[in-house]
């Protein structure tokens, strides 16, 4: 099984994922280790690509953030797709403890103090840029559009069943 979880930034992404990986007992990898190196600095294309395919050749994954390539080796597509003040509101809360520090799915040196005018602004024009995309991609694909938190257990079950196995 093979489950993408994406959204914007402050969606919810990186917890739904640790819940799901657990309930599911599948790996867990996000996209911040393949799109950032250490100071914020963005990885190369070539780079993103090859961190990217390293992650999609697993058997079993579950994986967070944002990318096509992850999207269309997805057995299943979870989009997050919450309001952009709860988004930026969520985000304020999460990085409050790191602004001086690295979260601990970044690399070292990522402060977030570093980087909090870009992620207001990307934040702000996901529902215009990404998100047509995304929705899109959905068209034909399996997987589901969470405009609010759901229960694990059902989502779970949701899943298997439209996957049609567990061992899938």
């Amino acid at each position: 099984m093979r489950v993408h979880i994406t959204g914007n930034a402050g969606s919810g992404k990186t917890t739904l994922a640790k819940q799901l990986g657990q309930a599911l007992n599948i790996p867990v990898d996000s996209l911040d280790s393949v799109v950032w190196k250490e100071g914020w600095v963005a990885a190369s294309k070539e780079e993103r690509t090859l961190g990217e395919q390293k992650l999609v050749n697993q058997r079993r994954w579950i994986i967070e953030g944002v990318s096509k390539t992850v999207r269309e080796n997805a057995d299943y597509v979870i989009f997050l797709d919450v309001p952009r003040h709860i988004c930026l509101l969520r985000c304020f809360k999460r990085n409050l403890p790191y602004l001086f520090r690295s979260r601990p799915e970044l690399p070292s040196n990522c402060p977030e103090i570093r980087v909090i005018l870009r992620l207001i602004k990307l934040i702000w024009m996901f529902p215009s840029l990404a998100r047509p995309i995304i929705l899109q991609s959905l068209d034909q694909q399996k997987g589901v559009v969470l405009s609010q938190v759901i229960n694990l257990d059902d989502l779970v079950a949701q899943i298997k069943v439209e996957l049609g196995a567990i061992g899938r």
